[in-house]
């Protein structure tokens, strides 16, 4: 029984002893990340107290990473018909009769589109109303 009691307590106390250092010294003082290209090694810590996080990073540290080369939308790619009706959209928005709070006649169109809209809307129920018996 007596060596029992003295192995649970000599198993305890470097446990112990680990858990007041660990207590003392708290979290790191420095965090360095670093990204590696190619066959490049995590650095070592240069100061005690140093924490140096390595992560690999693709072929070149000069490349647009491949999920972003993927996503960019290329210019040279959309079609001139495309850009125009683009550009035209953004303008209309600050001419007059365009009922935007853009500009300084964007006000004067909103009596006109909501009369465009109720026609519209009143053609669709005279549509739908055709086709109930």
């Amino acid at each position: 029984m007596v060596r029992l009691i003295v192995a649970a307590v000599a198993l305890t106390l470097p446990g112990a002893a680990f858990a007041q250092d660990a207590a003392q010294e708290g979290p790191p003082e420095r965090v360095r990340s670093v990204v590696l290209y190619g066959d490049q090694k995590c650095p070592e810590p240069t100061e005690e107290g140093e924490v140096v996080v390595c992560a690999k990073g693709d072929d070149s540290p000069y490349r647009i990473p491949s999920e972003l080369r993927e996503s960019v939308e290329r210019p040279d790619a959309t079609s001139w018909g495309v850009r125009v009706n683009d550009v035209m959209n953004f303008a209309n928005q600050t001419l007059p009769n365009s009922c935007s709070p853009i500009g300084s006649g964007g006000q004067s169109g909103c009596t006109s589109q909501m009369l465009r809209n109720w026609a519209a809307e009143r053609a669709a129920q005279k549509r739908r109303d055709a086709i109930i018996p």
